[in-house]
């Protein structure tokens, strides 16, 4: 039994029946090699002996009563994979928008929580022999280091015999804590936590006006959430249905073009999402002269192996929707993120999970449920407009056995009034892009791929690199 940290839990509070909080994974597979020798059953069977080593998929949240306390991980004492295992086989093969639409489906619904916080749903009967594993993660489970690690971790056990497995000989279920066992876990965290307190407040407010300081000097400013952030027609209330769309993205293309201007991958990723998005606004006839402000998802862990948990911070860039020239708009992103990063930097990212731990859980929900209620999002200008994630895969190519991974792609939870999560994982040499959005926020996401391709030739041309992004 262990308590959930303030940021894990943070997770957990900001779900609303709208606003699901879970991130979607989705791993494409040509299984036409196995001649017929694919089933459901078998795969499921495989899956079933990789569980040692897939820790966190055995916890289950066990909430403290009167939400006195922050919830505690339990390895599931009625733990099922028939509770999280499910398929969908398509009646002709079904091309990407299809599985997107089947995606799409899957993502709507939370996850439950008297089990373990995840599910899978194999895709069956997909175009060239392929099938696809949908993996619905709350996003307290892990974030997206942690995915990958899980990911690797699984890779490196998939030829070793189930039995020999020392993660899942050694697994034992825990009885469910008690009421009194919980309180009384609640009850140190609290005298632990409120001791820390007063150090804490002297170290937020120090490092709060150094890191403003810092912004100020700064010739491109980086901005502030809530502060003069334009509106735009993916910042609504949500609905709890989602659209979702993927496409892939070469790899080299994006590396020539970092090379070519000195800048970093994730600054290229950053402007071919702002081409995107300019021009997905500007065909509406909604592009705002103000720039839209992202929010980039950092790691703050250097620790590759871990597996578990979210150690992560927030950049707060412009992304320069209102710059034409995409060469500027890069030199422009370049600047606000190297800007932004070191803002954050002085103010410290363990600030940003400390900070999770003092929010009284109460408290939280119940702000956040009503942000949700009143639909308020509709009628305020956002704090932020898109979310814009770029995550480091895997490098090679994993197979198991005869079958290869083609695709991966994932992304992270949408919110109220930011209704638009632009995700890239990367795999050898193409990033996997995957927009999700709302029926309310983006009816149409494949809208925005097709913007990425034509906004990342754009700026291959203009730059002198000529990449070509063939959708």
């Amino acid at each position: 039994m262990e308590t959930m940290t303030g940021l894990d839990a943070k997770f957990l509070y900001s779900e609303t029946p709208t606003a699901h909080m879970h991130t979607v994974k989705v791993v494409v597979s040509d299984v036409s090699v196995l001649k017929g020798e694919f089933s459901y059953d078998s795969l499921i069977e495989v899956f079933a002996g990789q569980l040692g080593r897939l820790p966190p998929f055995r916890r289950r949240v066990v909430p403290v009563p009167w939400g006195l306390g922050h919830p505690v991980w339990v390895e599931d004492p009625e733990f099922d994979l028939k509770r999280h295992v499910s398929r969908r086989v398509l009646a002709d093969p079904a091309c990407d928008r299809e599985l997107a639409a089947v995606v799409a489906d899957f993502a709507s619904t939370p996850l439950a929580r008297d089990r373990p916080l995840w599910e899978l749903l194999v895709v069956e009967g997909l175009v060239g022999g392929r099938i696809a594993v949908v993996a619905k993660i709350h996003h307290a489970v892990a974030d997206g280091s942690a995915v990958v690690a899980l990911l690797q971790n699984v890779v490196q056990g998939a030829d070793v015999e189930p039995s020999k497995e020392p993660g899942a000989d050694s697994w034992r279920p825990e009885p469910l804590p008690t009421r009194r066992d919980l309180l009384k876990m609640a009850a140190h965290d609290h005298v632990v936590r409120w001791k820390g307190l007063p150090r804490f407040v002297v170290q937020s407010a120090r490092r709060g006006r150094a890191s403003e300081t810092r912004r100020r000097s700064f010739a491109v400013k980086p901005p502030l959430p809530l502060h003069h952030i334009p509106k735009t027609s993916f910042n609504v209330s949500l609905t709890s249905a989602r659209t979702f769309a993927m496409t892939k993205l070469p790899l080299d293309d994006l590396k020539s073009i970092r090379r070519t201007a000195g800048t970093t991958l994730n600054d290229v990723y950053l402007c071919v999402c702002a081409g995107a998005l300019r021009r997905y606004l500007s065909d509406r006839g909604e592009l705002p002269a103000r720039p839209l402000v992202a929010s980039v998802p950092i790691s703050t862990d250097p620790n590759v192996a871990r597996m578990s948990g979210n150690r992560v911070d927030n950049l707060y860039v412009s992304i320069g929707t209102d710059i034409a020239d995409p060469v500027q708009r890069l030199e422009h992103i370049r600047s606000m993120t190297a800007a932004s990063k070191e803002v954050r930097s002085v103010l410290g990212h363990d600030l940003f999970e400390q900070r999770a731990d003092f929010v009284p859980p109460q408290i939280y929900h119940s702000a956040v449920r009503l942000w949700t209620r009143s639909h308020i999002a509709n009628r305020v200008h956002p704090p932020l407009n898109v979310v814009l994630s770029n995550v480091a895969g895997p490098r090679k190519r994993i197979c198991f056995g005869p079958i290869q991974l083609e695709a991966l792609y994932s992304v992270g939870p949408i919110l109220e009034g930011i209704g638009l999560n632009v995700t890239a994982w990367s795999y050898e040499q193409t990033l996997g892009v995957s927009v999700l959005g709302s029926p309310v926020s983006i009816p149409d996401p494949w809208l925005i791929v097709d913007a990425l391709h034509t906004a990342l030739e754009e700026l291959g041309d203009a730059i002198g690199t000529g990449a070509r992004a063939d959708n």
